[in-house]
């Protein structure tokens, strides 16, 4: 009896697993379907599940539009979320590091400080940064695109927490050997912190790739505009072209998937790691 149920439990939760991951790839499955269809297909009063026709001329289209800089905007977007995740992690791993490890005495207010910020809505300080940016002349130049975002509180709480649960004999025996903090740092803790470091990365990566609204103002150059601000444009235009749209937004996630796919175990290992741990 105990067994049946032990089977028919398996059973159910096995069937709620594939109707969840059936539901969760009704936007994927819409993505292709509309991308590959013509306007007709998409608009038409009664729903295939596939168009007679696959349109793969489609996919050109987007990137020989001339209203819309598609490859343009996907460069823009690869520059910005690839410079931010780099330059995030390095500062934000500094900052965690020297407030875990680096004795002083002042090191709890810094830290207090800096998750004060975390409190701070983003209205606040936008405006503020749009000038400062604005002074400095870094309108539509990848500098105001990417150094305004390169302080994360969130990204070095993680990395304080990580690295005060972090063995400290490894660190001792580096000591031992004739290192300091700063070699410590890049020859033992950077090696063998490769999970939190992957996980805050990714993060940041897709926060990066799907950031708007200071792309929006900081880019307003046609050249200067990343895939999101480039896919907004369709919201505004008088005729809106449906299958170029599907298409440029089914292009736009492909980075994010396959970046998720290949660290999304590091993800759970890196947060875990970093648990709260004083």
């Amino acid at each position: 009896m105990q067994d049946a149920l032990t089977r028919a439990g398996r059973a159910l939760r096995a069937v709620l697993l594939v109707a969840l991951a059936l539901l969760f790839l009704i936007p994927f499955y819409l993505l292709l379907r509309n991308a590959l269809a013509s306007e007709s297909d998409i608009t038409a009063p009664s729903w295939t599940f596939f168009p007679s026709r696959l349109h793969w001329s489609n996919l050109s289209e987007v990137f020989t539009d001339p209203n819309l800089p598609m490859a343009r905007a996907l460069l823009n977007s690869s520059l910005i979320a690839v410079s931010t995740t780099v330059g995030t992690v390095v500062l934000a791993s500094l900052a965690g590091y020297g407030l875990a490890r680096i004795p002083y005495r002042h090191a709890s207010v810094v830290f207090y400080a800096i998750l004060g910020t975390l409190m701070v809505p983003a209205a606040v300080t936008f405006v503020p940064s749009f000038v400062l940016v604005s002074t400095l002349g870094w309108i539509s130049t990848l500098r105001g695109l990417v150094v305004p975002t390169l302080f994360s509180a969130f990204a070095c709480f993680v990395f304080r927490q990580y690295f005060l649960g972090f063995p400290q004999e490894l660190e001792d025996a580096a000591r031992v050997d004739g290192l300091g903090y700063w070699r410590t740092y890049w020859r033992i803790v950077v090696p063998n912190a490769r999970p939190v470091f992957a996980a805050v990365g990714t993060i940041v990566f897709i926060g990066a790739w799907n950031a708007f609204l200071w792309p929006l103002v900081i880019g307003q150059d046609q050249s200067a505009w990343t895939v999101q601000v480039a896919l907004s444009t369709f919201t505004t235009a008088q005729n809106l072209n449906l299958h170029e749209l599907f298409v440029a937004a089914g292009i736009s996630i492909v980075p994010l998937v396959v970046v998720f796919l290949l660290l999304q175990r590091y993800i759970v290992a890196g947060v875990e790691r970093s648990g709260i741990d004083d």
